[in-house]
Parts: structure tokens; C-alpha cells; sequence
């Protein structure tokens, strides 16, 4: 990937990182374990983007 990226990138890849997270631990508390994973979590290498 270059190094200069376009600003409507560079916002898109931030919000995927910023979602990239694991499901907090009140979630999981609170669903009785329900949720352990978050559904919507991505590897860099196995799934990607959609372009746009």
C-alpha cells in the first residue's frame, strides 16, 4: 500500500481499526457470556476492506 493516502482513506481505515476491538468485559458480564467475540472483528490478512 503507498505511503500517501487519500484523506477519504485514511478516515475509513481509521474507523476500521478504532472497531476492530473485542467486545468489553460489562457486555460479556452483562450478557451472561453471551458475547464473547465480537462478530464484526477482522484480520488483516484473512478479510478485507471493501474498497471504496
Amino acid at each position: 500500500m503507498s505511503t500517501h493516502k487519500s484523506l477519504g482513506k485514511k478516515l475509513r481505515l481509521q474507523k476500521a481499526t478504532k472497531s476492530n476491538r473485542r467486545v468489553p468485559a460489562w457486555v460479556m458480564i452483562r450478557t451472561n457470556r453471551r458475547f464473547t467475540r465480537h462478530p464484526k472483528t477482522r484480520h488483516w490478512r484473512r478479510s478485507k476492506l471493501k474498497k471504496g
